[in-house]
Order: C-alpha cells, then structure tokens, then sequence
C-alpha cells in the first residue's frame, strides 16, 4: 500500500512505490519493514514554459516525500503480521493510495500462495481498517454517552457521529461514506482521525501488456471505485521501473509513444495524489527563479501568500495574478499589463490552480 500525507504550509507528500529513489522491492510479503523514503518533483509543464518566458536562474517545482509503507495482511487490526505498526504508519496520512495487484506471474509470492484476487486483496485492507475503527470508536463511545446524560453539548455530537460511524462500520462499510449535517459534527468527525475516513485512490499494478487499457482484474477495481465515489487508475509498476532507468527524456518519450502512452504512470499517480488531497498549485515567476506553490483548493489570497511567508500574510495588502494562458499569449509581464490582463485582487480573492502570483505587503 502507498499512502499521501500533507505537511505544514501547504507541501504534499504523495506516497510511490516505484519512484527514482532508494526502494527495494520483493516477491515476497515483508520486505519492507521500516519505510523506504525518497524525493520526487511534481510534473507540472507550465514551469518549463515559463521559464522559456522568464529565463529565470532556476527552476524550483513542487517536490513530493515518497514513503513505501509495507501492506497489511488479514489480522493486521489484531497485531497479525506487523499490522499495529503499519496501522500507526497509516495513520499520520492524510490520503490512501491503495495498490492492488492485477498480473499473474507465479514468481510473485501472494500471501497464502492463493491464486490472484485483487477483490478479495482489496476486502481484506478495508476489512482491517474497519476494524480497527471500530475499536477506536468503542473505546470512546460508552465514555463519551455518559458525559453526554449530563448535558455536555459538545459529547452529545461527538456520540451522534461516534454512533453513525459505527453503524456504516458494522455493516462492512468505510466511515468516509458518512456525511453530516453540522459544522460541529463535521469538526468532531475530522478529530477522530478515523482510517476509512481519509480519501483513497485505487492503483490497479497491472503487466506491461495491460499498461494502457487495464485488464479484467483492474475493470473490476475500477467498477468498485466508481461505486464508492472513490477514483482508480492503472499503472504497470515494471515499465515505471524500466521508464525510470532511462536516462534522457527523449528516451522515455520513445519508451512511452511504443507502449501508446502520453505520459508515465507515476505522472500521472503524482497529478491524481494532488487532486485527492484537494491540492493545487499558484506560481512565482521572475528573473531569480520560475517557483511551483502548493496550496488548497479553495484558499484565498491572503493563504497563499503565507505559503510562502507568514509575514505575507499578516501583512497582505493585494495579490497581482496574471493567468497563466494571458502569460503565454502575450510574452512577457510588461505586455501583459499594457494589454489590461493583469488582475488586481484583494483579500477575497480565491486562487485558481495555475495562477501567476505577486504579493503586496506591509508589516
């Protein structure tokens, strides 16, 4: 299993498998016992087309923390395997990618030498996560429903979300599936950092062959996911790994065109992390450097501005934003400006992915 995590001021951390880092990788269960980390840059094309703007001294994308964490096996709610370890592991993230193997090859191990069954694999990791919600939640309710007799209006939401989550959970369903109607449910929810509340992607490992189209078993991972509202991609982890020890870009562009493929699964893995944390991403621009800035969906100005300095923000007076397109239609800030396209915006201006940022401040 791969997972996501977002550190402070704005910065992502999807987690990859296969990625241009120290991983190892086994035909066998428990390989990786204490998490491989690496670094990767996020793709984003828009930096090289500026920069072929801008001529600025560097580049500087947005970069990802990479953390193979090892999968879970049944029993791993109950310590089966190194179950409360990775559990633990599991939850300091913010999002689950979960891969799901979809290739035969009788030189992978599966656990209980079983024949292969991305369902039932898929079953077994939500099945344990549930449970060990459960038990989060079980621990607290009786506790909290005596507090809540005595007029606590603060444990009386927290009962009525500890109780909902567990209904959904007794019925072999994820807590993510749950809504609620109030602010403060919805805060008491968000503090129980329950696992099957967290966002999750379905990566469906297929073989070389199925890169493109997927096969029988990642159609059934993906029907699944659309039925959970929940996103699935395919991706052969071997072509990532063949893609990846290339050493030119033009040689992976040749590699990919072969295999009728525009862009590598990791690419594409990394753009869809993004998205599932509700992240996006406005740009500096100028002669020192072209830089990438991550941010939420939905943050105002004056957030952003704190992403890359909290003076910016306590200070904030406006955000200059040129779009990116009127960028590279007219060439340069200075024509952009005579042309009327540069937007002067205040404190509620709400960011949009790609736009191009100068912040105004006094402190």
């Amino acid at each position: 299993m791969w997972y996501c995590r977002v550190a402070k001021r704005g910065q992502v951390y999807p987690i990859q498998l296969l990625v241009e880092c120290q991983g190892t990788g086994s035909k066998f269960p428990f390989c990786t016992i204490e998490p491989n980390v690496g670094v990767i840059t996020v793709p984003d094309e828009r930096l090289t087309k500026l920069a072929e703007i801008v001529h600025p001294g560097r580049i500087v994308p947005a970069t990802c923390e990479i953390v193979d964490i090892a999968g879970l096996v049944k029993g791993a709610s109950k310590g089966e395997g190194l179950g409360n370890k990775f559990l633990g592991n599991i939850r300091e993230c913010d999002a689950l990618i979960h891969v799901i193997r979809c290739f035969d090859d009788d030189n992978v191990v599966r656990e209980g030498g079983m024949a292969v069954n991305p369902v039932s694999d898929k079953e077994v990791i939500d099945t344990e996560l549930q449970l060990k919600d459960l038990e989060t939640i079980e621990a607290q309710l009786s506790k909290q429903q005596k507090i809540a007799a005595s007029g606590n209006k603060e444990a009386k939401t927290l009962v009525t979300v500890l109780e909902a989550y567990k209904e959904v959970l007794e019925q072999g369903k994820n807590a993510r599936t749950v809504s609620f109607d109030t602010k403060e449910e919805e805060e008491a929810a968000h503090n129980l950092f329950l696992l099957t509340t967290k966002p999750v992607l379905y990566v469906c490992n297929v073989d070389e062959a199925s890169a493109k189209e997927g096969n029988a078993y990642s159609a059934q991972i993906e029907k699944i996911a659309q039925e959970e509202g929940a996103e699935a991609m395919v991706i052969a982890a071997k072509t990532e790994e063949d893609i990846a020890s290339l050493e030119t870009y033009e040689d992976k562009q040749m590699f990919l065109e072969e295999l009728g493929l525009t862009e590598s699964g990791v690419n594409r893995l990394i753009k869809k992390a993004y998205s599932l944390l509700n992240l996006q991403t406005f740009i500096t621009a100028g002669e020192m450097e072209v830089k990438a800035w991550t941010y939420h969906k939905g943050w105002k100005a004056p957030q952003c501005a704190g992403v890359i300095h909290t003076d910016f923000e306590k200070g904030f007076i406006r955000a200059e934003v040129i779009k990116y397109d009127d960028y590279i239609k007219y060439g340069s800030e200075s024509a952009v400006r005579e042309a009327g396209k540069l937007g002067i915006e205040g404190k509620e201006y709400v960011v949009q992915d790609g736009d191009i940022m100068h912040f105004r401040f006094n402190v």
